[in-house]
């Protein structure tokens, strides 16, 4: 009863946490209104509930990371393969080192390697931090596609890192060679157990649904656990769960291509996975504020690691990581873009241009740590093999869970501004793909729609053949849209079935080609799977209505 009564807790503040932010009269993002919902619980109500790590990594990470790499835009994922690829590994590695060796410098009485630790725990930034800020500051939607890649990313690098230092810490020694052959067994076979796991669920579900019809109830409850399945079965094999779940949710996207489901499953589908993913995150973010209270008084006991008495250094602690963070990161940013501006003139491209300045501190403050850095700390052993405790660990985890919050705060007080009046190229280009879509989407409608009506006609008496025709022209001036408003219906109530039948079939099919077109649009790489995914979830909403 009492872990039942935790849960529907949280789900509360989650669901006050999304009216909170309304009524408040200031702006606040949504992330800290339910870190701060948390603290309540914990510190002023004592209802607070002790996040175990191993617990939160398996069931609230893979659905997450699975959403979000389902959902990414695939064409800007891979067109800034480059710049993210190097954000996600590169980064986290110039973030280890540096911010290890300014943290040890910072507090002497820290041992370096649990100075790398820390700074390889607070190196990835969050997918669902990054997320929820950007739905309240108008990020541009290519730097977005760049944050949202890195996230997805950097989790798998961090984390090995911070094991490497957390094993120097226990062991005494490390191996450079062992830790990079580690690393690319944990990526490489993380990303390949995702992809074989959606691959191979996909495929035994559509050989059932040929077999024995499909099911939408159970078709809806196997999509939501392919991504604990990959997590798993990647744990299994001592790879990266979290990459094996990104991976799974990129597979997932090109299998939804093939266009295999009914509209309205689709719909039913994204009704049910925008509640787990509002619901998740929010409990991801009330859990972290639950574990703030208990963290700041361990470190507050524990000051005395450092050298000193004084709370206020704690702070000063904090502020100085935070800025070296985005130092480092803006370093980082400024030296790939040179170098990718001084590729790109060396293959030739006039097009090359010079990137505001706001525009890269913009992506250093974007940076924000999430409920997966806190997570990740907490997994760090209470003590060394010799008995003794792990050096400085509630200072660790106080540090880690301060980087959170004044992430999450730097970011939604300093982007608005940042990049307020910037004024960016005009994204034309969408719109333009978008109508293309439109209208080579109609254009296999009408295809279909005449086809249909041929096979309808075929062998009916001439009044039928009237009203098939009526039905199709119907169908046709709609996706023209032409569609007069206002035509009463005839006044002959078997005509008017026989026509609605008949109308009805023929949209049906102009809804299928339609679909089909898109899928084959996007599989061709002629139009972005963003653009593609708004467009037929309208066409699904159609035949829903339709079929209703």
């Amino acid at each position: 009863m009492h872990t039942i009564e935790v849960v529907l807790a949280m789900l509360v503040a989650v669901v006050a946490s999304g009216y909170l932010v309304r009524i408040l009269p200031f702006s606040l993002p949504l992330p800290l209104v339910q870190i701060g919902l948390g603290a309540l619980i914990s510190g002023v109500f004592k209802r607070g509930h002790a996040l175990e790590p191993d617990m939160f990594f398996l069931l609230f990470l893979p659905p997450l990371l699975f959403l979000d790499g389902w959902r990414i835009p695939k064409q800007g994922l891979f067109r800034d393969k480059g710049a993210i690829l190097e954000l996600a590994f590169g980064l986290v590695v110039f973030t280890v080192v540096g911010a290890g060796l300014l943290i040890h410098w910072l507090i002497p009485a820290m041992p370096l390697a649990v100075a790398f630790a820390l700074a390889a725990i607070i190196s990835p930034t969050d997918p669902v931090a990054v997320g929820a800020i950007a739905s309240r500051v108008p990020i541009p939607k290519r730097l977005m596609h760049i944050l949202e890649g890195e996230s997805l990313l950097n989790d798998a690098s961090g984390l090995v890192c911070f094991r490497f230092a957390v094993a120097a810490v226990m062991t005494g020694s490390f191996s450079l060679a062992q830790a990079s052959l580690t690393f690319l067994w944990v990526a490489f076979a993380g990303l390949a157990i995702g992809v074989a796991v959606t691959l191979g669920v996909s495929t035994f579900q559509r050989w059932l649904w040929r077999s024995f019809g499909e099911e939408p109830g159970a078709a809806l409850l196997v999509n939501l656990l392919i991504p604990f399945a990959a997590y798993l079965l990647a744990e299994e094999f001592n790879a990266s769960g979290i990459l094996a779940a990104v991976a799974a949710g990129i597979t997932m996207s090109y299998v939804e291509l093939t266009g295999r489901i009914s509209g309205s499953m689709r719909v039913q589908r994204a009704a049910v996975w925008n509640t787990v993913q509002f619901s998740f995150n929010g409990i991801m973010f009330v859990l972290l504020g639950e574990q703030l209270p208990g963290i700041v008084q361990r470190a507050a006991d524990t000051i005395s690691v450092t050298g000193h008495r004084e709370w206020w250094w704690l702070a000063i602690y904090v502020l100085a990581i935070n800025a070296m963070l985005v130092v480092l990161r803006l370093a980082w940013v400024w030296l790939s873009l040179r170098w990718n501006l001084l590729r790109a003139r060396w293959r030739g491209e006039e097009r090359a241009s010079q990137t505001s300045w706001r525009v890269v501190l913009a992506m250093s403050v974007a940076g924000v740590r999430g409920a997966i850095t806190l997570a990740g700390v907490l997994t760090l052993p209470l003590m060394v093999p010799g008995g003794e405790p792990f050096p400085a660990r509630d200072l660790v985890i106080f540090l880690a869970a301060s980087v959170i919050l004044v992430s999450l705060l730097g970011a939604s007080l300093l982007l608005p501004r940042l990049l307020r009046g910037l004024e960016l190229p005009k994204d034309d280009d969408s719109r333009r793909v978008e109508d293309l879509a439109r209208k080579l989407s109609s254009k296999a409608a009408l295809a279909a729609v005449e086809k249909t009506r041929q096979q309808l006609v075929d062998g009916q008496t001439t009044t039928n053949v009237q009203l098939y025709n009526d039905a199709a022209a119907r169908v046709s001036l709609l996706y023209q849209r032409n569609l007069e408003k206002g035509q009463g219906p005839d006044e002959d109530p078997e005509k008017v079935r026989r026509m609605e039948q008949a109308y009805r079939s023929l949209r049906s099919a102009g809804l299928t080609a339609e679909r089909e077109e898109l899928f084959r649009l996007t599989r061709h790489g002629q139009i972005p799977d963003e653009v593609a995914r708004k467009l037929i979830r309208n066409l699904d909403l159609l035949e829903s209505r339709q079929r209703d």
